[in-house]
């Protein structure tokens, strides 16, 4: 692969870049200050998190940058796969809210791929204008890593499907307008062919959301239920009883995100700086924090070559997929590997969080390293492995389809 940038490809990197720093991003290794403090306050530590997210959203739909390598009449940009990879690395680097979520990297990929011309003028242009807001239903309280073995059913009654059933750990589902849903259409059939992929309204009548307070003191995750949801016909994506097979496709899109390995890098940067600021005090560094710090750079980079594999699978029109798995592997176990170097710099201080309702001059507030920033990247690193495929899951897939090793 050339890593070069073409002339196409450098123009679009300054474009970005200019449109950030007059939206006051500055990111690691340029402009910084006031500015920059504040609008991350602004954007991530704020009360209405989701009317912020949603506000930022709507100006990169000015620009074009919520999808820009979907097609035109989609409402995409129409850029190529590796002008959306230089959007997604400048995003990055600059700490800025990215689009994607479920809408923009699952759904909306999904939808292209196997849906109606109906279904895509129905819900693609609600997608990429900010104004539509996706949740993923895939996983159970008793299907998880076996996802197939699901048992929310689809019952077809008319010109609808009966929903009932429930689903766990979906994020977002509390802000969600619609949602991507698995649910059994033939309980006889083998448990990957009697499974059928729908688009559900989330504010159908017999929908409950019930979010999860996690570990992070945050409802990332949700419990949703559904009792007697009418879902009409036409909000089935693709063939009834094939959806697993939709499915597959739209855990490929979500496994080959590289907006991660470029966001460890900045954090990794983040902590070298951290370090650094501490010995112009004084303090001693203890030659094994350079050589953990080395090693998190050296896997840092390892994470964002392996993002340019899949990119490059992209780019020939490829869907990735152990590929994919790899990169995700490597980047969900490396960030937490990221997060515990962070708290073992900073140690019991680390315990130490910032109350975002609490006011500036608190204790918490004063004496917390990095403004609670890394005792909460430690706790939110641990469902990393977990979300989006367990590592074992990975391993399988890389085991199977990329060594072409056997079922165990």
């Amino acid at each position: 692969m050339d890593f070069r940038d073409t002339p196409e490809d450098a123009a679009f990197r300054r474009e970005v870049r200019d449109f950030l720093d007059a939206e006051q991003f500055q990111g690691f290794g340029r402009a910084s200050g006031p500015a920059a403090a504040a609008n991350e306050d602004r954007l991530r530590g704020g009360v209405d998190r989701y009317g912020v997210y949603r506000d930022w959203m709507k100006k990169l739909a000015r620009k074009g940058w919520i999808a820009p390598a979907w097609p035109k009449e989609y409402g995409g940009a129409g850029m190529t796969v590796m002008q959306q990879f230089v959007f997604n690395e400048e995003m990055a680097r600059a700490r800025a809210p990215r689009p994607g979520g479920i809408g923009v990297g699952f759904a909306g990929p999904t939808i292209i791929t196997y849906g109606t011309e109906e279904q895509k003028k129905e819900h693609l242009s609600l997608i990429v204008s900010g104004d539509a807001v996706w949740c993923q239903g895939f996983s159970e309280p008793g299907s998880g890593s076996d996802l197939a073995s699901l048992q929310t059913r689809a019952v077809r009654d008319g010109d609808d499907y009966v929903i009932n059933g429930q689903k766990i750990w979906t994020s977002g589902a509390q802000f969600a307008q619609r949602m991507i849903l698995l649910a059994r259409t033939d309980p006889d059939a083998p448990k990957h062919k009697g499974i059928s992929y729908f688009l559900l309204d989330m504010k159908s009548p017999g929908v409950t959301v019930r979010p999860l307070v996690n570990m992070a003191n945050s409802a990332a995750f949700n419990e949703v239920f559904f009792e007697d949801v009418r879902v009409p016909k036409k909000d089935l994506l693709g063939e009834e009883n094939r959806g697993w097979y939709v499915a597959a496709t739209t855990l490929d899109f979500e496994r080959s995100s590289i907006g991660a390995a470029i966001a460890q890098q900045t954090q990794v940067e983040d902590l070298i700086l951290f370090v650094r600021e501490g010995a112009g005090d004084g303090v001693t560094v203890h030659p094994t924090v350079k050589l953990e710090l080395a090693e998190r750079s050296i896997e840092a980079e390892t994470a964002r070559l392996l993002s340019y594999r899949v990119i490059t699978l992209q780019t020939k029109g490829m869907v990735p997929n152990h590929e994919a798995s790899a990169a995700k592997l490597y980047s969900s176990e490396l960030s937490q590997r990221v997060a515990a170097t962070g708290m073992r710099l900073v140690g019991l201080y680390g315990l130490l969080g910032q109350d975002r309702k609490a006011e500036a001059e608190s204790a918490a507030y004063r004496y917390a390293p990095r403004r609670g920033r890394l005792m909460r990247a430690y706790v939110n690193a641990v469902s990393s492995t977990i979300a989006g495929g367990t590592s074992e899951i990975q391993r399988n897939i890389i085991a199977t389809r990329g060594l072409g090793l056997p079922r165990d």
